[in-house]
């Protein structure tokens, strides 16, 4: 039997990481339990709807946000609120795999593009690496609104 797996994120703002992640990977957040998806509604305000119907106190309401792939293939992303801060370079970190099949000069164009649209979504650009056969097709570390390093591929 095997296992899937699910990504935790540490933060300050789970909301807020959840959806710069969302923007980033074409994600969802998933509708609070027992509510149907009804068109043009928005998940994060029937969260907020099914927390204070749930008597959930308003400063624990940003506790944890998920997000799913709204097709079924990649793992389901949690951030919880946490007290403390980053403090050093992830261990583990995803790699967003933006342009896999593009090579030399056509790849890093690609990724110089998505770098910009996540800039503008709140994420920090760290550094470009430029191809090296054999080894390395080339890549961008960015680092998330709340500090955590990740690579466009």
């Amino acid at each position: 039997m095997s296992s899937t797996v699910q990504i935790t994120f540490d933060a300050h703002d789970p909301r807020g990481l959840s959806i710069f992640w969302r923007d980033v990977l074409g994600y969802v957040h998933p509708w609070p339990p027992g509510v149907e998806p009804t068109p043009g509604t928005d998940p994060l305000a029937a969260w907020d709807e099914f927390l204070a119907r749930s008597g959930v106190p308003p400063a624990e309401r940003n506790s944890a946000s998920a997000l799913e792939d709204p097709d079924g293939v990649g793992p389901r992303l949690f951030f919880q609120r946490v007290p403390e801060g980053k403090t050093a370079k992830n261990r583990v970190h995803l790699d967003v795999r933006t342009a896999p099949e593009l090579r030399d000069d056509e790849r890093m164009e690609a990724l110089e593009a998505e770098a910009r649209r996540l800039v503008d979504l709140g994420a920090t650009r760290l550094e470009r690496h430029e191809p090296k056969a054999p080894t390395s097709i080339g890549f961008i570390v960015m680092a998330d609104p709340e500090g955590n390093e990740f690579c466009l591929d």
